[in-house]
């Protein structure tokens, strides 16, 4: 581990990560919670070979039954048995019967000698066997399986209870989604909107037009994580063939989850258009471009580019039978369109008042294609610019407008709105959160988030389909931090969908917590496990060290050790801040009941400990667009720092600092590409004028106050990675210490990491 890192890992250093905790021993933790739920007595035991029971030549009865004995199998160790057959009320093991509940809503009774799941469908015979795995105890050594007899009646509140994967920005590997579809099928979650497309990457072969996928997979990435060690460029991307993405929709429906493909268009087209520069307004760039945001580029309405969109469109939809085709539609800069002749020329001939309506005849244009091939078009809510189109559902993610909009002109609507619905925002303000976007969204707001527009009659709602979660990865790199992102707030969102609204209770989902994040551990899933787990704040150290500890979710039990013991469910509990000597170490779990939630969290009790700040506790200046941002450059060991700013103004602010004395500062930094596409916003962004070359760091007092000290650059623009610089302020009292950045273009971007006060500079 760098010098760097491992003075921050002293900070706040995890034990090793523990897995999540086994199924817990309630009888009834079935999420998301059913609609109706009646303990009975007695207790079904199902031991090895014992029989699930369908109907013969059931084939879709077969697909429940088969996930029941695969699952029961991989996560509890005991392997029942397919049978065909007609059952009598001899009968025992479990048996799937038609009748009942209609669509998605299932019946389930479990007695001492059997369990009967009942329902007309197929949705519903899988969801009634979702729950009966959700309630079969974990056995010991191949023992039965321990059911308590129950009757359950069931049916969700919300016909769409979906994810969106965004892999154009990251490539996920075929087999973490199926991974993430195993997630979703065990929180009863029915649609996956799979993001194949946009500016930086298109995913998916289309056999007419291989250049997609052969040029527009693949870009290099921004900053020093564009070379190799050796210099060379970076290619970076992966394509989906038609083959995987049948195999992904393939089991994904037997898991009775629908695969919504997303071709974007008009805008959000830089890497189709860089591979066919003639479906553009301009000349194209030749390459697939790495800033994240909104690049310019946007299809032309050229009769040929309409023909190209439906060759795509044909072959997509011969690969995904789902009802609905996603076309974006969102975030379509007019800016080219404005510029181009041709198009201005096509406004007039289309008798069109702006390019408002342009895009509005551009969707409708597709709509056509797609609704003549028994389809339905939805986007996102710009698409109701200009006209919406006469069958399309609108997908609303800036808040809830957009679909109040829909609803009142009749159109359905799907709720997904940013942040609270944006999963790639972080779940707490610790500084051990995953790189993201920097707002909140947390599992508590998730759970608590209205979806039933108080703007809307009665008649109106039923044009709100349901919500949807969004994982947009343009800051989520890895397929384990995708993961991670995702659970346990998926949790949250499938109990919001499914639960009658009446029934939700924040309380008894968090009394469920330990045993839906052990089924997601039996499924291989990973969950965040940061919002759960014990921050520390410290005061300035002294004879003692103050010491404070919260956790972001307010859940369970805060318990803690002061003598390197690791802490359990009977040792003292946190109740009010403690009073420490120096050279203690502190560690610290939360506990729901006897059930750990989260990892060991353990701190040197130092006065370095006390006086250091992590960017992501110093207050920012402004929050325009705050995101926390990966280092682009690992150091020799790969390791990465993340950075929280404004990458508007980069500024950071440590309150209330005594400085009367003066201090010595060791501030850790790093530099960032600024690659980030604007939109519209044509204004340069303004830089602090620097004396040197390579810039300088700032130190004032107060934003708005005396420069304290200036720290030239120069080793740390040669550094990729991490650097520390030594800076001396002299004595000003008590007062706020602001932290900047002065250069001459705003490439690289220079970030605050850390700053460190050394306590013998201090009062």
């Amino acid at each position: 581990m760098s010098s760097i890192l491992r003075s921050a890992a002293a900070i706040v250093a995890a034990a090793v990560v523990l897995p999540a905790p086994a199924l817990a021993a309630q009888a009834f933790a079935v999420t998301p919670a059913p609609a109706r739920l009646t303990p009975q007595k007695g207790v079904l035991r199902l031991g090895a070979g014992d029989a699930v029971w369908i109907a013969s030549g059931d084939a879709e009865a077969r697909l429940a039954a088969q996930w029941l004995v695969d699952t029961i199998a991989v996560t509890r160790g005991v392997r029942l048995v397919v049978k065909e057959g007609a059952a009598t009320p001899a009968t025992g093991g479990v048996v799937l019967t038609r009748g009942g509940p209609e669509g998605e809503g299932y019946a389930l009774d479990v007695s001492s000698h059997r369990a009967e799941i009942r329902a007309k469908d197929r949705a519903g015979l899988f969801y009634g066997a979702v729950s009966l795995w959700q309630l079969a105890a974990p056995s010991r050594g191949g023992a039965p399986l321990r059911v308590q007899a129950v009757r359950i009646d069931d049916a969700p509140r919300f016909a769409w209870r979906g994810l969106m994967l965004d892999t154009a920005r990251h490539y996920r590997s075929p087999e973490v989604i199926k991974r993430i579809i195993d997630g979703m099928a065990s929180l009863k979650l029915n649609t996956l909107h799979w993001h194949l497309t946009d500016d930086q990457g298109w995913r998916l072969e289309i056999k007419k037009y291989p250049k997609l996928t052969e040029h527009g997979a693949w870009r290099q990435p921004a900053g020093a994580a564009g070379l190799t060690t050796s210099g060379q460029a970076v290619r970076y991307g992966g394509v989906y063939t038609q083959d995987q993405a049948r195999e992904i929709v393939a089991y994904a429906a037997a898991r009775n989850i629908t695969v919504v493909p997303e071709i974007e268009m008009p805008g959000h087209a830089q890497a189709a258009i860089s591979s066919y520069p003639a479906l553009g307004t301009r000349p194209a760039a030749e390459k697939v471009m790495a800033d994240w945001g909104v690049y310019p580029d946007i299809f032309n309405v050229d009769d040929a580019t309409f023909a190209f969109l439906e060759d795509v469109l044909d072959e997509v939809m011969a690969i995904f039978p789902s009802p609905y085709i996603h076309v974006g539609g969102d975030e379509a800069l007019k800016t080219q369109w404005e510029a181009s002749p041709a198009i201005q020329a096509r406004i007039n001939a289309l008798g069109l008042p702006d390019e408002h309506a342009l895009q509005s005849y551009f969707i409708q244009r597709i709509e056509k294609h797609l609704n003549a091939k028994g389809r339905r078009l939805i986007g996102w809510d710009e698409i109701l610019e200009g006209g919406l189109a006469p069958n399309a559902t609108v997908m609303s993610w800036r808040g809830l407008e957009g679909a109040v909009a829909a609803a009142k002109q009749g159109h359905d609507t799907v709720l997904a709105p940013g942040p609270v619905l944006y999963f790639d925002h972080r779940q707490s303000t610790s500084p051990d959160e995953p790189p993201g976007r920097g707002k909140l969204s947390t599992l508590k707001t998730v759970y608590t988030f209205d979806a039933e527009p108080s703007e809307l009659t009665p008649e109106q709602h039923k044009h709100v389909l349901g919500v949807e979660a969004t994982l947009f990865s343009e800051h989520i790199r890895t397929d384990e931090r995708a993961v991670t992102m995702l659970f346990p707030r998926l949790a949250a969102l499938a109990e919001n969908a499914w639960t009658p609204r009446q029934d939700q209770s924040w309380d008894r989902f968090v009394d469920r917590l330990p045993a839906t994040l052990g089924r997601l551990s039996d499924l291989g899933l990973v969950h965040d496990s940061v919002p759960f787990e014990p921050q520390a704040a410290f005061a300035t150290p002294g004879e003692t060290i103050g010491a404070q500890l919260d956790t972001g979710l307010q859940i369970g039990q805060v318990r803690y050790t002061t003598d390197g013991s690791e802490p359990t469910p009977v040792s003292p509990a946190y109740k009010a801040p403690l009073a420490l000597k120096p050279g203690v170490e502190l560690k610290a779990r939360t506990f729901l009941d006897q059930y750990p939630l989260g990892r060991t969290r353990a701190w040197a009790v130092t006065p370095e400990t006390a006086l250091t700040r992590r960017s992501q506790q110093l207050a920012r200046c402004t929050e325009s667009l705050l995101l926390n941002l990966e280092d682009d450059g690992a150091n020799a060991m790969g390791e990465r720092g993340t950075f929280m700013l404004d990458i508007l103004n980069p500024c950071w602010i440590w309150k209330n600092v005594d400085l009367t004395n003066g201090a010595r500062l060791t501030v850790t930094v790093g530099q960032l590409p600024f690659n980030f596409q604007l939109g519209n916003k044509l204004d340069p962004l303004p830089v602090r004028p620097a004396s040197r070359p390579e810039g300088e760091l700032e130190v004032r007092f107060s934003c708005k106050g005396p420069r304290l000290a200036t720290v030239p650059l120069t080793e740390a623009a040669r550094n990729s990675a991490l650097t520390e610089l030594q800076v001396d302020v002299p004595g000003r009292g008590v007062g706020d210490l602001c932290f900047t950045f002065a250069s001459r273009a705003i490439e690289p971007m220079w970030a605050l990491y850390s700053v460190r006060i050394a306590p013998n500079a201090t009062r």
